[in-house]
């Protein structure tokens, strides 16, 4: 969740500038219940952690609105005003398989600031709010992407282009003409963007009517729009995959900077996705069912509560009939994707504290898992061998599942379409090489090192649980293993007589070779036990004797019937 650092003097300047006056306890005390996380409050700063369905709190000018909101209760506007365009961006249409959607704002009479000081920090709340605006909104720039210009420095109308590689132009943070491949090979946001424009022959352009480049969406803005502390005028694009993000991050950007006295302009897009007058001021509205928020919250709500709840919440009821309210929400408020998003926000705006008291309609009489005095049996158990119990990750990977440990793979494999990243591909169908990866991580620390796992395995697609435990230790070997699974089995009740132990054949599994087996019990299989080998103990990156053991819970509850 990206955090917000913000000075208390220029954010009281913009809650005061409403005609309100905050104090450090009641943020403190309150700024939680509108769905933030405050981390520090000090005579200075406030620190905020955001959560990312709340774009609209990303900056102190945007934040200010939420404070006067909800804390102070004022009524504010639900959409943005914006004067009339008086210029005009054009999109080329092969930008559609390119980036699809460009919009773009003007923003005039910006007051940054008094003095040099005062207006470098507004330059840098500006691009914090951008960054912010990137990973939350723009997932990383993908779905959209912010470029804010010294418009004085550029020349109207403008043009959105598909351009060839070749390419070049002077970059910001660069005093030298670069190429296109250039960038995405040289300068530091290309080579952190470049994967955005993978495999395509032409990149975005945006151009103003000299030809000059005004940005390279998404890498980086030309260094001659760069806005300084004398800038006055700013044109403001967005561009992307997604036109709710690019709409979104365009009118927080304005709003932003209308906080610091500028006046907004609209720009006619001509072509393109997005075509049409942008920003797009009107609000979004929504129909909210009175019956669906008696479902879920449990009383009835008079008009008067529901306008004053969403009044706090940047909204406004804007009709009311006897099934439902319709409420006018800011096109910003990206996160209203259902209706119970909206009962969210009513929930939050009335209070949760006033909520009242509701009796349970259905019976919640909590019954035990079948296997669940195994599961205390195995944990006891597991404990006075002196093992300290682990949960590991459930994704795993064909490496460290099979080929590092010499297993064959069951059944079918349960595969993730589109993984993070190549550790984690698969779901495991072996609790042992997590705790090899655990040790592996503290090897650092003094032998002996016992572990042991009562997790979750998936095998053709289908969960199932198993028990495992993992012993590094210098004088430990397969009479300690041994020892280890006869305590376990006679705790668990398995009697003497159905007890079998068979030789594993070598180089099944991470098993060394003659010093491992196969447990059975009643003729049932249950489990394999054993010194692992020190080849496998040295692709996990470990040099030291390790045992182990893993079973299968079914076939344990299924030999040994529950005392219980």
């Amino acid at each position: 969740m990206p955090t917000i650092s913000v000075d208390q003097a220029v954010l009281r300047s913009y809650v005061e500038a409403g005609g309100h006056v905050h104090n450090l306890e009641e943020l403190e005390r309150r700024l939680p219940l509108l769905g933030t996380d405050v981390d520090r409050c000090t005579d200075e700063v406030l620190d905020i952690e955001i959560f990312p369905d709340r774009p609209d709190l990303l900056s102190a000018e945007t934040l200010s609105r939420g404070i006067r909101s909800f804390i102070h209760d004022e009524a504010i506007i639900t959409h943005l005003d914006a004067q009339p365009a008086t210029t005009s961006m054009h999109v080329d249409p092969e930008l559609a398989g390119i980036r699809p959607f460009v919009v773009c704002a003007i923003v005039r009479n910006v007051h940054l600031g008094s003095n040099d000081e005062e207006r470098d920090a507004s330059i840098r709340r500006l691009m914090d709010h951008q960054e912010k605006l990137h990973f939350a909104v723009g997932r990383g720039r993908r779905r959209s992407s912010i470029g804010v210009h010294d418009l004085d420095s550029i020349r109207p109308p403008f043009r959105a282009v598909a351009a060839p590689r070749d390419r070049a132009f002077v970059p910001l943070a660069s005093t030298a003409s670069m190429t296109i491949d250039e960038i995405l090979e040289h300068h530091p946001k290309g080579t952190e963007y470049a994967h955005l424009l993978e495999g395509m022959d032409k990149v975005p352009l945006l151009l103003d009517a000299n030809d000059a480049v005004i940005s390279f969406p998404p890498i980086i803005n030309g260094v001659q729009t760069t806005v300084t502390p004398t800038t006055t005028s700013m044109l403001v694009d967005v561009t992307g995959w997604d036109l709710v993000a690019v709409e979104a991050c365009l009118q927080l950007v304005c709003l932003q900077l209308s906080s610091m006295g500028g006046v907004v302009e609209a720009v006619d897009v001509h072509g393109g996705a997005a075509e049409g007058r942008h920003p797009r001021t009107s609000p979004s509205h929504h129909r909210l069912t009175k019956e669906r928020v008696r479902l879920l919250l449990g009383r009835e709500f008079s008009s008067e509560d529901v306008q004053r709840a969403f009044r706090r919440l940047g909204g406004k009821v804007v009709d009311e009939t006897e099934e439902a309210w319709t409420i006018a929400m800011p096109k910003w408020r990206t996160d209203l994707l259902h209706e119970v998003d909206l009962i969210e926000d009513l929930a939050i705006g009335h209070g949760y504290e006033d909520l009242g008291d509701v009796t349970p309609h259905a019976p919640a009489n909590g019954t035990p898992r079948p296997d669940v005095h195994l599961r205390r049996r195995l944990r006891t158990v597991a404990i006075g061998l002196g093992l300290t119990e682990v949960q590991s990750l459930t994704l795993s990977n064909d490496e460290d599942q099979f080929e590092r440990t010499r297993w064959t793979a069951s059944s079918a494999i349960t595969r993730i379409t589109n993984p993070i990243t190549v550790d984690h591909t698969i779901l495991r169908q072996h609790l042992l090489p997590g705790l090899l990866r655990l040790l592996a991580a503290n090897r650092h620390h003094d032998l002996p090192q016992g572990v042991f796992e009562l997790g979750t395995v998936v095998r053709g697609h289908v969960n199932s649980t198993r028990f495992a435990m993992l012993v590094a230790e210098a004088g430990g070997g397969f009479a300690a293993s041994r020892g280890r699974v006869q305590a376990l089995m006679q705790a668990l009740g398995a009697k003497h007589d159905e007890l079998e132990m068979v030789a594993l054949p070598d180089n099944e599994g991470p098993w060394l070779a003659g010093r491992a087996a196969k447990i059975l019990v009643g003729g049932m299989w249950v489990g394999c036990f054993g010194e692992l080998d020190p080849r496998v103990a040295h692709a996990f990156d470990l040099n030291v004797p390790l045992n182990g053991a893993e079973f299968d819970l079914d076939a344990l509850d299924a030999s040994l019937p529950d005392p219980v």
